[in-house]
């Protein structure tokens, strides 16, 4: 038996890996995420399709549950797929689960993603890093375990570029925090459903951003490497 812990990429079905896609042709069982796009799934077409993925207003699995479940069908089946959105390994909790595994002596191997924490900013244009600008770069979740005891993001990052995920329900409250330390002015690009043909993007600056009309499912993106994407695309404010 073996489990492949799979990322399925930021959304465009293109930008799967060819690996993952051969994963998923030879799985019995595929656990999922909410995807960004549930194409890739047409890969797995003869898996059974088990949905364990958060959806608002409807009860979804607990991390332990999946981690039960994913055992489960390990024991159950050769060929188990674990599927999820971006990089298993950035923010996706993938990291518990090969714990998980490796307590039950399950073999698994780990398959990477496109994290859209990259793969949106380049898709558009917009270097994360740039010489002379950017060379230094901060991924943090926007939306943290409402269950710690104590938050772990401070909003205190030196790095000159700061991408957040997961963030825009939060968006007010994380952006008045941020510019305790780094300019109202400093700029910010938001893309929402990035690599996807209903790609959005909001460019302004910490000082306004949040009097955009932005919604999820979207990342935010602070710092000056903006104006080099602003420069790029002619885009003035």
């Amino acid at each position: 038996m073996v489990v492949y812990l799979v990322g399925a990429g930021p959304g465009d079905p293109e930008l799967i890996t060819l690996k993952a896609i051969n994963a998923l042709k030879k799985a019995e069982v595929v656990l999922y995420d909410k995807l960004a796009n549930e194409e890739i799934l047409e890969y797995a077409e003869n898996a059974k399709l088990v949905y364990v993925g958060k959806q608002a207003g409807q009860h979804y699995k607990t991390q332990d549950e999946i981690n039960k479940l994913l055992v489960k069908e390990a024991k159950d089946n050769n060929i188990v797929v674990r599927l999820k959105g971006g990089d298993p390994f950035v923010f996706g909790r993938g990291g518990e689960e090969m714990l998980a595994l490796k307590k039950e002596g399950i073999k698994f191997e780990l398959i990477p993603g496109v994290t859209s924490a990259i793969g949106a900013p380049t898709t558009i244009g917009l270097p994360v890093t740039h010489r002379g600008i950017a060379t230094s770069l901060t991924l943090v979740t926007g939306h943290e375990d409402p269950t710690k005891k104590e938050k772990q993001v401070k909003w205190d990052f030196k790095a000159d570029t700061i991408v957040i995920l997961m963030g825009i329900s939060n968006l007010a409250e994380n952006i008045a925090e941020i510019m305790k330390y780094k300019d109202p002015s400093t700029p910010v690009c938001v893309i929402e459903n990035g690599t996807m043909e209903n790609q959005r993007i909001i460019t302004g600056t910490l000082e306004n951003i949040t009097e955009k009309n932005i919604k999820p499912p979207a990342l935010v993106v602070i710092g000056h490497v903006v104006d080099v994407f602003k420069e790029i695309n002619q885009i003035d404010e």
